[in-house]
């Protein structure tokens, strides 16, 4: 029993010590061991397990310290009578006055559900992504680029006594003071932004941060204007809130000018690199948008989730940087150069709007993990995000480079939109090939790519675009990756001779 159980515990990256405490609390809230029952001893579960004793006692000292086992002198260790005391378990159902169990009637959530998210086109990836030898996807996490050692140091200084002390506590509706701080005088100024303290609040992502401010501002009336093609989850969070969506088309150039700008509300641009398409808007463009807007009285949320990366090292200043009335709501992502799964975005605005941001966030998480939070702000302090952004940059310069080359020799055909910085090249494909299809055959290749119609607010839109990510592709399989997808290309909806 003890070996299955043992293996059955077996986890990559827990030590034998964690394995065996994970066996034994698994049993115990499982049924198989029961408050009173004897465990082996110590020499015996080692014997049996085929591990050092040492690990078995440390192991049984652990438990013991968390009330699992308790420990009677020359009897040795039992499981605790208390450990189940709180655990309600499951109640069968109650029989009627036959016998027989009583009929239920389940709830109709059909009737009681107002809003399907599920039912929106949203992106989709695949879960076991890094098991393909050519993942061609955006914003995905890559191994040889994580600052694994640098982070590690950071998460060990925040849990020293005094830092515990100081993110540990509820802070019900602020933030860190520390990564506001550094948020403030490290990384704003770099896109030429400058902000108090009650200009900052942190937000779990850039997608948490579009979801409060579509919750506080939009109403069903609230026009928003938005780029086509464009970023799906955030055509998702404003259409939940207003029918009021007008989609605006893209050039080189990012969004163009149009007397269409004119009865807007708000307007959600992608400025430093557009998504997907990843183009840049000029400076000239982004004053007389600024322009615009104070003549016709809108409001611009800015999505600078790419703001860092520029090939020529001269990134365009951000519209907040420009912006003199407060008409910019600026949203920020300090974990895209690093670890999607970190979750840390920002918002800068003005100071009467996060206040009520800062209220809403309490309503809805009180505020995002301190630990979090602390840990970052040492990031950042010591150099090392510094250091992340130019090692990051570098790397996609390289990867762009490797993926245009490889295009151009391999699918000569297809057309790529021209990019200063980024993570992803916007593809269009011949006009006979469908993305949806080729990305089916050529995940069978081994090659992942985004078809680009998810993109577009129209479920006829154009189906010859994908989106080719580098940021989770080595440089040196780049070359391969685009080989097999050409090899996946062939033959795939030829028209006819």
């Amino acid at each position: 029993m003890w070996e299955q159980l043992f293996h059955r515990s077996s986890k990559p990256g827990l030590s034998l010590q964690g394995q065996i405490r994970e066996m034994m609390v698994s049993a115990i809230l499982t049924g198989v061991l029961t408050p009173g029952d004897p465990v082996p001893s110590s020499r015996e579960l080692a014997r049996h397990l085929g591990v050092g004793r040492i690990t078995v006692v440390l192991a049984y000292q652990q438990l013991t310290e968390e009330s699992f086992l308790v420990s009677h002198q020359r009897k040795g260790h039992f499981i605790h009578p208390d450990v189940l005391q709180g655990r309600t378990p499951q109640a069968p159902p109650a029989p009627d006055a036959d016998g027989e169990e009583s009929a239920v009637t389940p709830a109709d959530w059909g009737q009681r559900l107002w809003l399907r998210p599920s039912e929106q086109r949203s992106i989709v990836k695949n879960e076991n992504w890094q098991s393909f030898p050519y993942p061609f996807l955006y914003g995905q996490f890559d191994k040889d680029l994580f600052p694994t050692a640098a982070w590690r140091e950071c998460c060990i200084k925040a849990l020293s006594v005094l830092d515990i002390h100081q993110w540990a506590p509820d802070l019900i509706t602020r933030d860190d003071d520390s990564l506001i701080h550094q948020i403030q005088t490290k990384i704003l100024p770099r896109r030429g932004v400058w902000a108090s303290p009650d200009e900052i609040i942190i937000t779990v992502g850039a997608q948490h941060a579009l979801y409060m401010v579509g919750d506080l501002l939009l109403r069903d009336d609230s026009s928003v204007g938005m780029e086509d093609p464009g970023y799906p989850d955030a055509r998702n969070i404003f259409s939940s809130r207003t029918s009021q969506l007008k989609f605006l088309p893209v050039d080189g150039s990012g969004l163009p000018l149009s007397g269409e700008l004119c009865d807007l509300d708000y307007l959600y641009v992608t400025p430093s690199h557009q998504c997907p398409t990843g183009v840049t808007m000029p400076l000239e463009r982004r004053h007389a948008l600024l322009n615009m807007a104070q003549e016709e009285d809108f409001i611009l949320i800015e999505d600078d989730y790419e703001s860092e990366s520029s090939f020529d090292d001269q990134p365009i200043p951000a519209l907040k940087s420009l912006d003199r009335s407060n008409r910019v709501i600026y949203i920020g992502s300090l974990s895209k150069s690093m670890a999607p799964g970190l979750r840390v975005g920002y918002i800068v605005a003005a100071p009467e709007l996060l206040q009520e941001l800062r209220a809403l966030r309490r309503l809805m998480i009180r505020h995002p993990s301190t630990f979090i939070q602390r840990t970052l702000a040492m990031f950042i302090s010591l150099g090392h995000y510094e250091s992340q952004l130019r090692k990051l940059g570098a790397a996609q310069k390289e990867r762009h480079a490797a993926l245009v080359a490889a295009m151009a020799e391999h699918l000569p055909e297809c057309r790529i939109t021209p990019v200063r910085g980024g993570g992803s090249c916007w593809v269009q494909l011949p006009d006979h090939v469908s993305a949806r299809e080729l990305a089916v055959v050529a995940a069978e290749h081994g090659v992942l790519v985004e078809p680009g119609d998810i993109f577009f607010q129209s479920p006829v839109a154009p189906g010859n675009f994908v989106r080719l990510g580098y940021q989770s592709i080595p440089t040196s399989k780049i070359t391969q990756g685009v080989q097999a997808l050409a090899e996946a290309m062939r033959g795939i909806g030829r028209p006819a001779a």
